[in-house]
């Protein structure tokens, strides 16, 4: 069938200012989220009214029915701000008419506009005005779209679209988290309503606990990507269906398969139905799993075919991508709740027993007291497996090798391709703009050229760098500053707490950012093990030492939020209150503004559970220094003279008997070194300047962790290594 699109625009929410025939090109860059990672994309927009920009949260639609006649009228009488939004649309018309086609490192290839890369997530964090993600998972997914759109790589997505989204965080007066949900309406997104060629609304059906449940279909536009989100909140539905597509990991088990169903199985008809034939489905983490066994219901239907027989062609098209270190952290279900949910007519369709079709999703394929998990299913329907780091390949190897059936740990088939950050979404505009000078324009490909990229870094003078990372620090506190105060008043906190709020951070002090969810690996309380040797460090009069928190706790996760507690109520201690802080309600935008001014990131996950990481990433590219644990990523990128290593490369344990627990030695030791870091390395070297000023050495190490990491590190490296090694 041919797609249609109908423009919601025509009926907006909030009734809009006609635009001045010169700023119309900016109606329909609001449509694409190119413009998010374009060079001026994002200020063109804010540039029309910087307040309403901060109250509708970075949506342009949305400003452009906000903003003033008047202000429209003056925007457009100014020649210059006219000529960069002409520039914007010209540089968007070329590059989603650029007539170079995809192709590997071989040339051919069999990914085409007519076969493109189906690629499926439970989350999609392309922006933070589109509230479809909740984490790294999402982040991933968002930066994966814009590469394959840069590299013109073919790929179609598909997701749900929750219309509470993930929850908003608030911490209350006594430190606990809060969760709200905010209601997200389409017609004030950048979302086109797919539509039939009668004109009337696409909608997939899937039966989910025995009754039909249908789902319209809205597409974002990511570059030259389309991202498909299926909404099940339509008149047509039961009530409790209306809310399969209410919340992002926000309701009990139940909601999490149906979910998962429709992602699954309702994503292989949708593509159908939209004419698209994939080359290849990517399966991003267990969550759409389902749609293995529905490729394979489609034949058997369509072409007699036996399970067996189908099973064989459809790990043929299906790649699966696992995040994932620990057993339990795979979605994994009772075996009543999945019949409840499935129904007994779907096994029939596909031609097997209720015991065969468990099986599929069981380690131990004989065993009926195992639950029905999502990850062995994937794992045995798809042509390969791979994890996120190199160490994280490491550790799926021993985790499914009984799954697998290997006798040797090394030949069970499952391997690594690295998490990469789009560089382009998450440098700053200054470091850009250096980026640009010293490297080139096309600087983000030259990413790709090793030799070509460190050239270019090495151009770029100290004190050019340092000035512009000294005015994103600068940016920074004021940030924070803001925030903090404006987060007091709302929670009613004590008005001498509330006014110090204006004068916390000092843009001179090293300052460490520590944001990530809260969990119990990734060891938030690690850093308050010995609270009076930390507050020693912070206070130093010669070496002070400043940090910045964030992050959210699952919903249903209480030990989280203790542990959140405990980090929110020692920023109250009258001997650190000016020199740390949580910043609330952590998202997109926040952590841009955190990873693009720190000088130093922290992370101290519990080796091995973290399975790739990406933020400390996304701070490299801007020139920040790396302070981790050995695991993940870090364990590739860290050479000794690019960042800090925190402890050694040892496991706490072996991949069968991992736990979140961890064990207190190996708590202690790591806190011993990360300590003894701060103390002896990493603040000495900050505080070491030269007669003008500057911290050569430092410096020194910003530019080799931006010539060294950059280059592996990026999501076009990533989407290229997928499409040449995985999808091909």
């Amino acid at each position: 069938m041919i797609e249609t699109i109908e423009p919601l625009n025509k009926k907006p929410s909030v009734p809009a200012p006609a635009l001045p025939f010169p700023l119309q090109p900016l109606a329909r860059l609001s449509w694409n989220y190119w413009w998010s990672w374009a060079t001026d994309g994002e200020s063109c927009f804010r540039d029309l009214d910087p307040v309403i920009w901060e109250e509708c949260g970075h949506n342009p639609r949305f400003l452009l029915t906000r903003v003033s006649e008047y202000r429209l009228a003056e925007m457009a009488t100014d020649p210059i701000y006219l000529a960069r939004v002409a520039k914007l649309a010209r540089d968007f018309d070329r590059y989603m008419t650029d007539a170079i086609n995809w192709s590997n490192a071989e040339g051919a290839t069999p990914i085409t506009a007519e076969s493109p890369v189906a690629y499926f997530c439970a989350e999609y964090g392309v922006h933070n005005s589109l509230p479809v993600y909740s984490g790294g998972l999402g982040v991933l997914a968002g930066d994966h779209l814009k590469s394959a759109s840069d590299l013109r790589l073919p790929l179609v997505a598909v997701g749900l679209l929750y219309r509470k989204g993930y929850f908003r965080q608030r911490l209350s007066l006594e430190g606990w988290q809060e969760e709200v949900y905010v209601d997200t309406d389409p017609a004030e997104l950048p979302l086109h309503l797919v539509q039939n060629e009668d004109g009337a609304s696409l909608t997939v059906e899937v039966l989910i606990r025995n009754r039909p449940v249908r789902a319209q279909v809205w597409r974002a536009d990511v570059g030259r990507v389309a991202l498909y989100l299926l909404d099940t909140n339509i008149p047509e539905n039961e009530e409790t269906d209306r809310w399969v597509t209410g919340h992002l990991y926000g309701g009990d088990r139940e909601t999490r398969i149906v979910q998962e169903m429709l992602l699954g199985i309702g994503g292989v008809r949708l593509l159908g139905k939209l004419g698209i034939k994939p080359h290849v489905f990517h399966l991003n983490e267990g969550h759409s799993a389902f749609l293995t066994i529905e490729l394979a219901r489609e034949l058997i239907q369509s072409q007699g075919l036996t399970f067996a027989e189908a099973a064989k062609q459809v790990k043929q098209r299906a790649v699966f991508t696992t995040h994932t270190p620990v057993a339990a952290g795979n979605d994994e279900f009772d075996v009543d709740l999945l019949t409840r949910a499935l129904g007994v007519s779907y096994e029939k369709e596909l031609g097997l027993s209720h015991e065969e079709f468990l099986a599929l999703g069981r380690i131990d394929a004989v065993n009926p007291r195992e639950p029905f998990g999502l990850t062995p299913l994937a794992i045995r329907m798809c042509r390969s497996t791979n994890g996120v780091s190199r160490k994280h390949g490491e550790v799926s190897r021993a985790l499914w090798q009984k799954l697998t059936g290997d006798s040797r740990v090394e030949r069970v088939p499952i391997t690594h391709v690295t998490n990469g950050v789009h560089a382009p979404t998450w440098v700053a505009p200054l470091i850009r703009s250096l980026y640009e000078t010293h490297v080139g324009a096309d600087w983000p490909d030259r990413l790709l050229r090793r030799n070509e990229w460190e050239q270019g870094i090495a151009r770029i003078s100290d004190e050019e760098l340092w000035a512009a990372h000294s005015l994103l620090k600068a940016r920074l506190v004021a940030f924070i500053r803001q925030r903090s105060f404006e987060a007091r008043i709302t929670r009613g906190d004590a008005l001498d707490h509330t006014e110090a709020a204006k004068k916390i951070f000092e843009p001179g002090v090293l300052t460490i950012g520590f944001a990530r969810r809260v969990a119990g690996y990734k060891r938030w309380n690690l850093l308050l093990k010995d609270a009076a040797r930390l507050r020693q460090i912070i206070n130093n009069e010669e070496r002070p030492v400043q940090f910045v928190f964030a992050g959210k706790a699952h919903p249903q996760d209480g030990e989280a939020k203790l542990v959140l507690q405990q980090v929110a109520k020692w920023k109250y201690d009258l001997r650190v209150r000016d020199r740390a802080v949580f910043i609330e309600d952590y998202d997109h935008e926040i952590a841009r503004q955190l990873v693009q001014s720190v000088d130093v990131w922290l992370n101290v996950p519990r080796r091995p559970l973290e399975a790739s990481g990406t933020s400390g990433e996304k701070v490299a590219i801007n020139g920040g220094l790396n302070l981790s644990i050995l695991d993940g990523w870090w364990l590739e990128g860290y050479d000794g003279t690019n960042g800090f290593a925190v402890g050694d490369a040892n496991d706490d344990a072996t991949p069968q008997t991992i736990t979140a627990a961890g064990n207190p030695e190996s708590d202690a030791g790591d806190a011993e070194s990360l300590y003894r870091l701060l103390e002896q390395d990493v603040a000495p070297l900050y505080y070491d300047r030269d007669v003008h000023g500057l911290p050569r050495r430092w410096i020194a190490m910003m530019k080799r962790s931006i010539a060294t990491l950059g280059p592996e590190f990026n999501s076009d490296r990533m989407v290229e290594e997928y499409a040449r090694r995985i999808y091909s």
